[in-house]
């Protein structure tokens, strides 16, 4: 094995300009000549000193321990991603510079899921343009404790990771994209039934969350042709969960509000005042109904009371 470094490469790099040396790294290192290496091939070599990480970075480096790629790890995949894949050996650099550099990181191991991402509104907005406000792969995965489908909780409590954006006011205003398409998902039958079973995990779910009707990495602006949730294309996502939905299924308003709809003579500020009356009257017939158990219970009562005192 070629084990030659560039000097030069190592001393641009961030532990080079710190000033470190190779035996900070290389502990075993304490002969010449050196001890045979073991190793047959160059993931050997990774595997052999990757965890020295570890005596800098030890933070870091417990919280892999808990990630997807650390099981896949553990169950036996020992090509499954270590420190070094990720950051290099002797050629560690700013792992945010450029903006899109941990991104093309996954890339190495996910090139067709980062073929959809590079296509999609947040992706290209990345790639094509830098722009620091869209999520890369890091900011829903996470950096070190990399989650993903296999954990159970990370598609129920996903709307939390696009509440991170979406419900950030000030910044969903440079955009002209309204809070209240998130406000109104954790209001409505679905958004409401998430919410609930977050609070009592184990219990199986299949209520859509964000991703299941926008899409995960392919996720289009809601106008554009190639969007899940476009008129045109609703209905096909409704029928994922609800196979026998018919076309008017689809004509329901989704994310809408009183406060973000406007056109009095709007067909969809009809269908928002209408559902919002159906709402109304839902509640109305609730309360009256208590109203008028604990009225007749208290009324009961009273009678009982009154019955006893008149008998004694």
């Amino acid at each position: 094995l070629n084990l030659t470094v560039d000097p030069e490469v190592f001393n641009s790099s961030i532990h080079g300009k710190q000033g470190y040396g190779c035996v900070q790294c290389h502990v075993d290192i304490t002969e010449f000549p050196h001890r045979p290496l073991e190793a047959q091939t160059r993931r050997d070599v990774s595997l052999l000193y990757y965890q020295n990480c570890a005596r800098c970075h030890q933070a870091n480096y417990d919280a892999t321990m808990d990630s997807v790629h650390s099981q896949a790890f553990d169950n036996g995949n020992q090509e499954a991603a270590i420190c070094v894949d990720c950051h290099g050996y002797h050629d560690v650099s700013d792992p945010n510079e450029p903006i899109s550099k941990s991104a093309r990181t996954c890339e190495r191991c996910h090139s067709t899921i980062f073929a959809e991402y590079e296509e999609s509104v947040h992706g290209s907005a990345l790639i094509d343009e830098g722009n620091p406000d869209v999520p890369t792969c890091i900011d829903c995965h996470g950096v070190h404790n990399v989650a993903g489908p296999s954990n159970s909780d990370f598609h129920l409590f996903s709307p939390q990771l696009c509440a991170e954006c979406h419900a950030d006011e000030e910044l969903m205003a440079k955009y002209g994209i309204s809070t209240n398409v998130f406000n109104s998902y954790v209001s409505d039958f679905h958004g409401t039934t998430v919410i609930f079973e977050q609070q009592f995990p184990g219990q199986e779910t299949n209520k859509p969350v964000c991703i299941d009707c926008h899409g995960v990495h392919n996720m289009q602006k809601v106008d554009e042709q190639e969007s899940l949730v476009i008129r045109e294309n609703l209905l096909t996502t409704c029928q994922r969960c609800h196979p026998k939905a018919q076309t008017e299924f689809a004509n329901f308003v989704i994310h809408a509000s009183l406060a973000s709809v406007s056109g009095e003579g709007s067909p969809k500020k009809a269908s928002v005042v209408w559902i919002h009356r159906v709402q109304v009257v839902a509640v109305a017939v609730v309360v009256l109904s208590l109203i008028f158990f604990f009225g007749h219970t208290l009324l009961w009562l009273l009678r009982e009371t009154h019955e006893k005192l008149r008998k004694s």
